[in-house]
């Protein structure tokens, strides 16, 4: 009798205790599942990653910022926002309202490129190629939600851009 006591507060025991998260650690419900996941540690190795990725992205020569820019524009402008639809009305105002402000952005840009400030080199046509090569690999709709998704990563650069 003394004996079932112990085991079941030994097996009552272990069963908490490996519900508890450990130190820095984050408990996921995912439905009826709990996973215990250091979601700092994750954070930090992708700031790490991003950042890289970042410095990189920023290395290119200020006439092909130009020019990769001009052609991301287009690029949102021509095939990107014309395939984003969602249930929400609201939404879907907020994203025609960065259409918009994009093709404002695009007309400035093409009166740059149109006087040859704006000379493409082949880094960024390179580059350019790449991110048509990705989107065009996916079906219209995912790719231009995938892209809408991943625009965060363009504000960014254009705001550190010198």
């Amino acid at each position: 009798m003394l004996g079932s006591r112990v085991l079941l507060c030994l097996c009552t025991m272990t069963c908490c205790f490996t519900m508890l998260p450990t130190a820095g650690n984050t408990i996921l419900h995912f439905g009826p599942c709990r996973i215990s996941v250091s979601m700092g540690e994750i954070r930090t190795s992708f700031t790490a990653i991003k950042t890289n990725i970042d410095k990189r992205n920023l290395s290119l020569k200020s006439s092909d910022k130009c020019c990769i820019v001009h052609k991301v524009f287009n690029f949102y402008v021509d095939k990107v926002f014309k395939h984003c639809q969602t249930e929400s009305s609201y939404i879907n105002r907020k994203i025609s309202s960065i259409a918009n402000s994009f093709l404002s952005i695009k007309r400035k840009l093409e009166h740059c490129h149109d006087e040859n400030k704006c000379l493409c080199g082949q880094e960024s046509t390179e580059r350019f190629k790449q991110i048509l090569v990705n989107y065009e690999g996916l079906n219209v709709t995912s790719a231009a939600m995938k892209s809408l998704g991943e625009l965060d990563i363009l504000l960014d650069w254009m705001e550190k851009s010198p």
